[in-house]
């Protein structure tokens, strides 16, 4: 049969007989066997959209200005994709993006949730998140996990405004009917700095000549700073100059694993003046940008074009070929990916177009 052979419509089934299936709690497939499985590409309600950090900012600030933390918890502004209609509060199908804002003196009290999170911080100095009991600083371009299960608080140490990009897997773990959150005391903060632990590439902590050593624990690095991805990336960079993209992923050190197990994060470096075109593929993307100017054309169902200023973020729909230009020729321009790509690995879902 064609792809696009007509099938039987509810329509042509008499009223009587879709009547008593319903009323046994019963659908019949055919009319809207297309819907759930299309022809060569999904269905997919993701658009394209572009979020300006220039139109977030005053209205994260005047919600700090409104809203105390204490009638908050946590002080977002979520970055809502219109195709999954603003309600549901998610930029992808597993994908849920915010923008949290943290104010000098402020503390955002400890709880633990089952969706993981990641924190990118977008701007500020002074703040921090205890994850686990490990006090993590928060600077520019910082990656902080706060994985499922884990409890976690903010606090603020410095004298003006922090503002993080939330990434969460919450539509997902929601839609499995399985997310929900649990209140907690303050926490002890504990000795001792995954990201002071693992510092270089290849090199991990081991008890001397194999005696007891602390336990082996499944997030050994909570905090991935900026400064040394972004050291990582150029030497890349002028080690292979060669190579068109490049691209770093963040994985637990100990294992090459995701350093998380439903989304992917990745850093990206986009040399002066480079154009580069990303294949289509399964999972939908954000794009993040930590440092210069990007020219973003996604090829979603409805093509988009974005220029994207230092914090902006966009997303792209899966199966959309992106391509990113750096729109300045004297420096190189670097962005944060976070993707569904470990999910879809893990289904046996993960492809790529040419």
């Amino acid at each position: 049969m064609q792809d696009d052979a007509p099938l039987g419509r509810l329509e042509d089934l008499p009223a009587d007989d879709v009547q008593a299936m319903r009323a046994r709690n019963l659908v019949p497939l055919w009319p809207s066997l297309r819907a759930v499985l299309p022809p060569q590409v999904p269905t997919r309600p993701t658009q394209a959209v572009h979020w300006a950090y220039g139109d977030i900012r005053p209205l994260l600030m005047r919600a700090g200005d409104l809203t105390p933390i204490e009638k908050a918890e946590r002080r977002v502004l979520v970055l809502a994709n219109p195709g999954h209609t603003l309600e549901k509060m998610q930029a992808s199908s597993a994908i849920y993006l915010g923008m949290q804002l943290l104010l000098p003196g402020e503390w955002a009290p400890s709880h633990r949730h089952t969706p993981n999170a990641v924190r990118m911080v977008v701007e500020g100095e002074g703040a921090w998140t205890l994850v686990d009991g490990e006090k993590c600083p928060m600077s520019r371009g910082d990656l902080i996990l706060t994985p499922t299960g884990l409890w976690h608080e903010h606090g603020h140490d410095g004298d003006a405004p922090v503002v993080w990009l939330d990434v969460l897997d919450l539509p997902l773990v929601h839609y499995l009917e399985a997310s929900y959150h649990l209140n907690g005391e303050r926490q002890k903060q504990r000795p001792g700095r995954g990201d002071r632990a693992h510092t270089r590439a290849g090199l991990v902590p081991t008890p001397v000549f194999g005696g007891d050593g602390p336990g082996r624990r499944r997030y050994p690095v909570l905090r991935y700073p900026w400064v040394e991805a972004r050291a990582a990336l150029q030497s890349l960079a002028e080690d292979r100059p060669d190579r068109e993209a490049v691209q770093l992923t963040y994985v637990n050190p100990e294992t090459g694993e995701d350093a998380e197990n439903i989304l992917g994060f990745h850093a990206l470096m986009l040399r002066p003046g480079q154009t580069l075109r990303l294949p289509p593929r399964s999972p939908a993307s954000v794009f993040h940008l930590i440092e210069g100017a990007v020219e973003a054309a996604i090829d979603a169902p409805q093509p988009r074009r974005f220029a994207l200023a230092e914090a902006d973020t966009c997303v792209a729909p899966g199966f959309s070929a992106v391509t990113l230009r750096n729109a300045r020729t004297d420096a190189p321009a670097f962005v944060f990916i976070a993707d569904e790509s470990p999910l879809h690995r893990k289904l046996g879902l993960l492809e790529q177009r040419d």
